[in-house]
């Protein structure tokens, strides 16, 4: 089946045209932000939920009442969108080409947790609508140097591939058919809110990433369009595979028929655990190669220690031995680290690619 035509054409070709230039820079660490706000339950309601419901909303079924809201990230997007808005712009000002949408729990098996499962189109929407603005913004001001937007599906908060019971390794708390509802719902909304691209991250378990693409090539098909698509899974300890057992080089080759305009890996580690993995996306990838890592491992408070400065002194030598095309930060990363990786970057050209066309 042939694919369908660029939703936005121009915008691709922007998209693409940096990507042969230069390396281009993603956004840090969007939790990482959000804790310095210190927001109490009363900070993520809002005045919307403030009463223990939506009020903006009648819905018969949901409960946001019987259960605490603080922690849902997703949720600023509509009760504290400035602070969400606040934190694009300063990733946009340290240098940041792609910013993220603040959606990664953004799907309705993740908002089930909060009762909020009919916020989902909204949230998605609005998660985009406020990156756009902030990209928009910062592209007026910089007209030879656009920036745009990643619409994120994150992982969800359960897995195809394996039992969350460990008296019953057959049991599955989730379909990869329900999988693929929630991500065309979320990404249907994304493209919708203005979302360039999507990215399908922190990929713990294939299958559910598999379900995504499905997903996406199916809506891609309904709506007669498609945007880019991102992949970046995870690594998660320093035995080198996912969660659902596979390695790199596996994980590339399992997702590599949807011919994604860039893959790579982030979080769980930092940049110098994760290197010899991105070598070896970077060795058989013909698409453009991408790394947004922690700040280093977390320490004994759950906290990363890693100074902008030291991070981006090893992610020069991923330049430098030109194995990237796209570099952030995840977890502990904050402005200052992009700016400092901005920097350290900046002499290096991009990986090389064949055919940048052929990457998209």
């Amino acid at each position: 089946m042939s694919q369908p035509p660029w939703l936005h054409p121009d915008r691709v070709a922007l998209i693409q045209k940096g990507l042969a230039e230069r390396i281009m820079i993603l956004d840090g660490g969007m939790g990482t932000m959000l804790q310095t706000h210190k927001l109490d339950e009363s900070g993520y309601r809002g005045e919307r939920f403030a009463g223990g419901h939506d009020s903006a909303h009648d819905h018969g079924h949901d409960h946001p009442g019987e259960c605490d809201l603080k922690g849902n990230n997703d949720l600023l997007l509509l009760t504290q969108p400035d602070i969400i808005r606040g934190v694009h712009e300063a990733y946009l000002e340290a240098g940041a080409d792609f910013i993220e949408t603040n959606t990664f729990n953004a799907t309705r098996v993740s908002q089930a947790d909060y009762h909020l499962e009919h916020l989902v189109p909204e949230l998605n929407r609005e998660g985009a609508r406020i990156a756009r603005e902030a990209c928009d913004a910062m592209t007026a001001r910089t007209p030879d140097r656009p920036r745009f937007v990643i619409g994120v599906l994150g992982p969800t908060s359960r897995t195809a591939s394996i039992s969350p019971d460990v008296n019953d390794p057959g049991f599955r708390n989730v379909s990869f058919e329900e999988l693929k509802t929630n991500y065309i719902e979320s990404a249907r909304a994304l493209i919708e809110g203005g979302a360039d691209t999507i990215m399908v991250e922190t990929i713990f378990d294939t299958l559910n990433a598999k379900a995504a693409l499905f997903a996406l090539s199916e809506m891609f098909h309904e709506l007669g369009g498609r945007v880019p698509v991102m992949i970046s899974g995870t690594i998660t300890d320093r035995s080198g595979r996912t969660l659902s057992g596979q390695t790199a080089e596996a994980f590339f080759y399992s997702v590599e028929h949807i011919r994604p305009l860039s893959v790579g890996l982030n979080c769980a580690l930092g940049a110098e655990d994760l290197r010899p993995h991105v070598q070896m996306l970077a060795r058989i990838a013909g698409s453009a190669v991408s790394t947004h890592p922690n700040a280093g491992l977390p320490n004994a408070f759950g906290e990363y220690d890693e100074t902008p400065e030291s991070m981006a002194e090893t992610i020069r030598g991923f330049a430098a031995d030109g194995l990237i095309n796209i570099v952030g930060g995840c977890c502990g990363t904050t402005p200052a680290h992009i700016a400092a990786i901005a920097a350290a970057v900046a002499p290096y050209p991009p990986r090389a690619l064949k055919d940048i066309a052929q990457a998209a």
